[in-house]
């Protein structure tokens, strides 16, 4: 199981925009030794001389019986209280000495962040200053790592809450919040001395570099040191290869999961430059003789390391890992979360789950020229697909319905060029069920919670890893509902997907809307909860490249599956984002503007959370008001602010977490006046984040890209097509009798094969699947679509091409040779035309009766509305697996059939009406409403029909059984009215009718 690299400990209280300085060996003075010596004298004082003197006046603490009763009836006296007094100094006692021997194990040890004692917080803390006074002029010093750090200090500083302005950023991504405060991870300091040969000085001196326990100085890390001496911080790569696994002077390695600790060697590059490098043999006399044979025995060490360095190098994700160690920069970190809580120690390896080992989609070998953008973001692709499916179906109701156009029955446009490109990544890419099971996840948590009187955790992010849900709290929450469990530490709450499976829906508002997914880092990817963010997020980088970011961001906050009503600002770009969710999205012209709006919304909502007597949107988010005050205001503000709106909209963050508003603003300089965190986004796509110890693969969403959605979605809208009659579907046949196919497929109903041998074997049902999805798609089908289709959890491309071989042969030639199967110029998969199913043929059959032929005859129109009718059998696919043809949720072909049907229906009848034959078209009505039951113009025509019968009670009993039909909802306006119409007194007949 691979392991990855813990980031380093900093301190919670180091400036985030700091300049390392050089740090010169500290030699030990004559003060340190008097301040050793008193902490000895206090600590034997404490410890030895106390328990002695009380043991000598006031007797030991224990009574020599145990008769409680007894002690009940006797009277109390100042000898009572004297006695309880005792026993309070005596347990006092004995906890200084537990927080001592806690203190002196940790830092004996020099790993580990050292052990809470309970409701010892100033005893502990001075146990701690007196422990690090005595050993700071001792030879275990160099190891002693997390007490210095926190002298001084108490521990009211140490878990003061963070906010926007504060100078540190909270303890959202630290393995704890107490832990991120009080761990300390080693100043680098210098010293090195090996023997460099004459060639060796013409190359470049060996450099090393010797890690110093803390001083009162913020704590290093590798990204630190490789920008104060290579120039970029993005070099630390460079160091962990030179040290990888090597030993170290106190026998621990440098190892991916490992934490630079004091007393540590560090290999430097040869180009390495600062004062405080320490070249050998050159500074040789400058270092002690311990310190000359540490190094000259670490330096011995290195070929060996580099050769198996060299076997161990698999690329990209060990690479990675190291950036957690180097990234630190004395605020708060990443942890990617892992499902067994971490071991007590703090430098111990963090296992993260094992990777899947199926092949998920985006792994495939080749990606065929769809965009890679979409492949890689799952959660994006989803909420793309579901909003552009759902936009698509409203448009053919609203043409249907509400008749614009007078186009019945509207074929949704095909799409073409990086338009078709992207709806084929969106289908490959998208993760429906990882979207469904977060949704339900989260709802099922905040619903449990509720049901228990516990308020919603603040949660600063949410991990996805191998299915399993992590949730980094911004502080300890205590034990999470079942089945939730605690992760790693009290910060992590974790849901393993089996059991997210078993959520059901719960009618609870979405606890944490303001998710968003920022890229990938190891497998796991991670989901930014922007509104709970204390301030501003900054965002630096190249205009183009924060575009990608900001772009992503909007589009995933506007279809996501796990969120309600919200509101997402656009100001700076984005104008046409807001097709894709015009009641989410909209933009404003400038800052302006901007800062107008939201001191507005800042105040109302001050005032609403005031007077619901809510401390946050959180605790108020699940009560009455749930869908209305607390839906999150996220602020995507892409143009720089001038440095006066950016301290006016850093006082405005300033309560924003409280009042579930988020912003995130970009800027070009990297140094944005307010910001709490910040972050930068490279050329290469990687977004980087070193004081919060963030390396990720960026999730973006590049113009190209951004501007194939916006036309997938501008496409779909009902009002952007062309008026007149009814659209030609994409494929017609032959409906006459030379047109009959070699190959007919039933799927309107049961699924029936005509002109094809049953497949022999278990790929029997692959193969069907495959030939419904191509005949659904006579425009073509990408390779990539059809194995994702037909394999969710995704496959290999061998895999893929044996099944397409099997299809191929399966599905067989034409007369003229040409296989049945064939790929297009675009390497897109086609059928021939003669392979043909019923909907092809129901689809030509209504066309053909409606505006070909059955336009200037009568009789035609009736023969081909009549045999359209004739081939519904029931639904699409009735008697598919449930375990199989998932894809059908992308398509809107169950939206399309029930209509097509309706609209034959409705034309049939129609038809007979013309010549006074109610029954024929109650029969054709009847016929129709078996496929479409809910399609109130079929309602219409029904009871039309009906009354041209003359026949009140069959009117009545036609309205009872519709009325039973629409169930708690009532009749649609429309059907009510046309009933008032037909019947005056159909209300008091079917009330009498019972």
């Amino acid at each position: 199981m691979p392991r990855r690299r813990s980031p380093s400990p900093s301190s919670s209280t180091a400036p985030r925009n700091r300049t390392p300085q050089p740090v010169r060996v500290r030699r030990r003075t004559f003060g340190d030794f008097v301040k050793a010596f008193l902490a000895f004298v206090a600590l034997a004082v404490l410890l030895v001389g106390v328990p002695v003197a009380l043991a000598m006046t006031a007797g030991w603490p224990f009574p020599e019986t145990f008769e409680p009763m007894e002690w009940l009836k006797q009277d109390i006296s100042v000898s009572t209280f004297l006695s309880i007094l005792t026993f309070v100094v005596w347990l006092a006692w004995a906890q200084f000495t537990a927080c001592v021997l806690v203190e002196m194990k940790a830092a004996l040890s020099g790993v580990g962040v050292p052990g809470r004692v309970p409701g010892a917080g100033p005893s502990q803390l001075l146990a701690r200053q007196l422990v690090a006074a005595l050993l700071l002029v001792g030879a275990t010093a160099a190891s002693f790592t997390p007490s210095l750090a926190q002298l001084g200090q108490t521990y009211d500083d140490n878990r003061r809450p963070t906010v926007a302005a504060a100078q540190q950023t909270p303890g959202l991504f630290a393995q704890q919040q107490e832990q991120a405060a009080g761990t300390a991870a080693a100043v680098a300091e210098q010293a090195s001395h090996t023997e460099a040969t004459p060639a060796a000085k013409k190359q470049g001196d060996t450099k090393f570099y010797r890690i110093q326990p803390p001083e009162g100085r913020h704590h290093d890390s590798l990204w630190e040191i490789a920008e104060r001496h290579l120039g970029d911080g993005r070099r630390y790569k460079e160091i962990f290869e030179l040290n990888k696994d090597r030993v170290q002077p106190d026998g621990s390695r440098l190892s991916e999961a490992s934490l630079i600790r004091p007393g540590w060697i560090m290999e430097m590059p040869g180009d390495a430059r600062g004062g405080d490098l320490v070249e050998m043999p050159d500074d040789a006399p400058e270092v002690s003789p311990e310190v000359r044979q540490q190094i000259s025995d670490y330096a011995r060490t290195g070929d060996g390391a580099h050769e198996q360095g060299g076997a161990q190098e698999q690329g990209g994700a060990q690479e990675q890992g190291s950036g957690d160690e180097g990234s630190g920069g004395g605020t708060a970190h990443v942890d990617l979360p892992q499902q067994r809580p971490a071991p007590g120690t703090g430098h111990a390896d963090l296992q993260r789950p094992a990777p899947d080992q199926v092949a998920t989609p985006a792994q495939d070998s080749s990606s065929f020229g769809l965009p890679e953008a979409l492949l890689t973001a799952p959660l994006l692709a989803a909420g793309l697909l579901g909003a552009l499916g759902h936009r698509r179906r409203q448009a053919l109701w609203q043409s249907a319905f509400a008749g614009i156009g007078g186009r019945r029955g509207m074929e949704p446009p095909t799409p073409a060029g990086d338009a078709l490109d992207v709806q084929d990544a969106l289908l490959v890419g998208a993760d429906p069920e990882g979207v469904r099971l977060l949704d339900r996840s989260l709802r099922g948590l905040a619903a449990s919670l509720a049901a228990e009187s516990r308020p919603l955790p603040t949660v600063y992010a949410a991990w996805m890893s191998n299915g399993d849900l992590h949730l980094q709290l911004a502080q300890p929450s205590g034990k999470p509902p079942s089945p939730w469990q605690l992760g790693q530490d009290q910060t992590f709450w974790m849901l393993a997907r089996a059991d997210a499976e078993t959520y059901e829906d719960v009618d609870t508002a979405a606890p944490y809307p303001g998710l968003v997914s920022l890229g990938t880092m190891d497998d796991s990817r991670l989901l930014l909860n922007l509104e709970s963010v204390p301030g501003i997020v900054s965002l630096s980088g190249r205009e183009e490249d924060r575009a990608a970011v900001f772009a992503s961001v909007a589009a995933e906050l506007a279809t996501n599956g796990w969120s309600d009503r919200m509101t997402i600002t656009l100001v700076g770009f984005g104008e046409d984002l807001t097709a894709l969710a015009p009641s989410r999205l909209r933009h404003l012209d400038g800052i302006e503007a901007l800062i107008e709006t939201m001191e507005a919304e800042t105040r109302q909502r001050r005032g609403a959370l005031g007077a619901a007597g809510h401390d946050s949107v959180l605790t108020g988010r699940t009560g009455p008001a749930q869908h209305t005050r607390w839906a999150p205001h996220l602020v995507l503000l892409a143009a720089e602010p001038s440095p006066e709106d950016a301290m006016t909209l850093a006082e405005l963050a300033a309560d924003a977490s409280r009042l579930g508003i988020g912003y995130l603003v970009g800027t070009g300089s990297g140094d944005l006046p307010g910001a709490a965190w910040e972050m930068e986004i490279t050329g290469e796509g990687r977004l980087l984040a070193p004081l919060l110890g963030l390396e990720l693969d960026a999730q973006l969403l590049p113009a190209a890209e951004r501007r194939a959605v916006v036309e997938l979605f501008t496409d779909a809208d009902p009002e952007h097509g062309p008026d007149g009659p009814g659209t030609t579907p994409p494929f017609l046949v032959d409906i006459s009798e030379q047109g009959r196919p070699a190959v007919y497929a039933r799927l309107v109903g049961p699924y029936e094969i005509i002109g094809l041998e049953t497949p022999d074997g278990e790929r029997s049902a692959l193969l069907h699947e495959a030939l419904a999805l191509l005949l659904l798609h006579r425009e073509g089908v990408h390779p990539r679509v059809l194995s994702s289709a037909l394999w969710p959890r995704g496959v290999t491309d061998d895999v893929r091409e044996a099944l397409l071989d099997r299809l191929r042969d399966w599905l067989g030639t034409d007369p003229d040779g040409t296989p049945r199967l064939r790929t297009d110029d675009a390497g897109r998969l086609t059928l021939a035309k003669s392979v043909v199913s019923d909907l092809d043929v129901l689809r030509s059959l209504y066309h053909e009766a409606t505006q070909g032929r059955g336009v200037d005859s009568r009789a035609v129109r009736g023969r081909l509305l009549t045999d359209a009718l004739v081939l519904v059998r029931g639904p699409l696919l009735a008697d598919r697996p449930e375990s199989r043809y998932r894809w059908l949720t992308h398509e809107i072909v169950d939206a399309q059939l029930p209509l097509l049907v309706a609209d034959t229906g409705l034309a049939l009848a129609e038809f007979h009406m013309e010549k006074n034959r109610a029954e024929k078209a109650i029969e054709a009505l009847n016929a129709a409403l078996r496929t479409a039951p809910s399609d109130e113009r079929l309602w219409n025509e029904l009871l039309r029909a009906t009354h041209a019968l003359d026949d009140p009670e069959r009117l009545t009993a036609l309205a009872s059984d519709l009325l039973t039909r629409s169930g708690a909802r009532g009749l649609p306006p429309r059907t009510d009215a046309l009933l008032d119409e037909l019947l005056p007194t159909w209300r008091d007949a079917v009330a009498a009718a019972g």
